[in-house]
């Protein structure tokens, strides 16, 4: 059973979605989930970062897909436009007018827009006009390529648009293999985009919105954000060792300590039903498969273990079956106990 499986799960049970909560150490962690939740639509508000799909640079990726279907979407080549150094508004729009042909419409498809790119280059600053070609480029799919690895193009041809565009673009670049990943099994790049509005850049961070309705939502928090909160349910996401506790926060015994310290936090802000997920790999290039093992939290001991039932995953949604195996840890029962005794 996945997090949101879980999540309606317990909904169904009687437990409201605004009394259960996912909690996780480092915002980024909650990017795949939150694709997921917005595919079905399930409702969610974030406190402690950013919302993953409100991100400007993630809005960037989501323009770029729409564009690889509907080489017309205007909206979508404004955005990528500014994305470019050097390039505002009015230069922008004279990029879009360059595609344009007798009747001011623009092509339809893609190898029409080829033919007309050097009329664009033309509009464009000299240290951008490669990236651009490579843009256009990527956004044209090879016959029988995979959509997958079309969006994996896409993805590595914008990001030198985004490292050149964000203050912290390291961070921002880590981010987008989620949406690469959320492409597997579709037909089309822009059934992903059309899960998000697409709306022109006005900033390089986006803060988190309040949630998509206002009758029910579960939240979603890094553990520091949940101090001091209580929820029916809990679901400790990420639960392995290097993101929880933090590797940055483990070159020192008091780093560690108050690593501890957050685990305990994140475990006893459940009332009555606590899971904790640990994935037991990370794709470094989820395209390609390439990943590492990884190793529960160094907080679940055998001892805390030997309170927990434990139970293997295997996350399946409507376009992707992952075999990456993950295990769920039941933590219903009087876990607190347990885990007070390591203090």
């Amino acid at each position: 059973m996945s997090v949101v499986d879980h999540v309606l799960d317990l909904y169904e049970q009687g437990i409201a979605l605004q009394q259960q909560a996912v909690l996780f150490r480092a915002a980024h962690h909650s990017a795949d989930l939150e694709i997921e939740l917005a595919r079905r639509r399930i409702p969610f508000v974030k406190y402690g970062g950013l919302r993953y799909l409100e991100a400007a640079h993630v809005k960037d990726l989501l323009a770029a897909f729409r564009l690889a279907d509907n080489p017309r979407d205007e909206m979508a080549w404004f955005r990528l436009f500014q994305l470019m150094p050097g390039v505002g508004p009015a230069k922008a729009r004279r990029a879009i007018d360059a595609l344009r042909d007798m009747d001011g419409r623009i092509p339809l498809s893609h190898v029409d827009v080829q033919r007309r790119w050097p009329r664009v280059v033309e509009t464009l600053p000299n240290e951008v006009r490669e990236l651009s070609c490579d843009l256009s480029n990527a956004l044209c799919r090879s016959e029988g390529e995979p959509v997958e690895l079309h969006a994996d193009r896409i993805r590595r041809a914008i990001e030198p648009l985004i490292a050149a565009s964000y203050d912290d673009a390291t961070a921002r670049l880590e981010d987008l293999g989620a949406l690469v990943l959320a492409c597997t099994g579709t037909s089309r790049l822009s059934d992903v985009a059309a899960e998000q509005a697409l709306e022109p850049p006005v900033s390089t961070g986006d803060l988190a919105g309040p949630p998509m309705v206002d009758e029910d939502w579960i939240v979603l928090s890094t553990v520091h954000s949940a101090k001091g909160l209580e929820f029916d349910a809990v679901h400790v996401i990420h639960a392995a060792d290097g993101n929880f506790p933090s590797d940055m926060s483990l070159g020192t015994p008091e780093g560690l300590e108050e690593e501890r310290r957050l685990f305990y936090v994140a475990v006893t802000r459940a009332r009555r039903n606590l899971a904790i997920y640990v994935p037991l790999r990370y794709h470094h290039h989820r395209v390609r498969d390439e990943h590492s093992w990884a190793q529960p939290s160094r907080f679940l001991s055998d001892s805390v273990r030997a309170t927990l039932g434990e139970i293997p995953v295997v996350v399946t949604t409507e376009t992707v079956v992952s075999a990456d195996p993950t295990v769920a840890l039941d933590g219903s029962r009087a876990v607190e106990g347990h885990l007070s005794k390591l203090w």
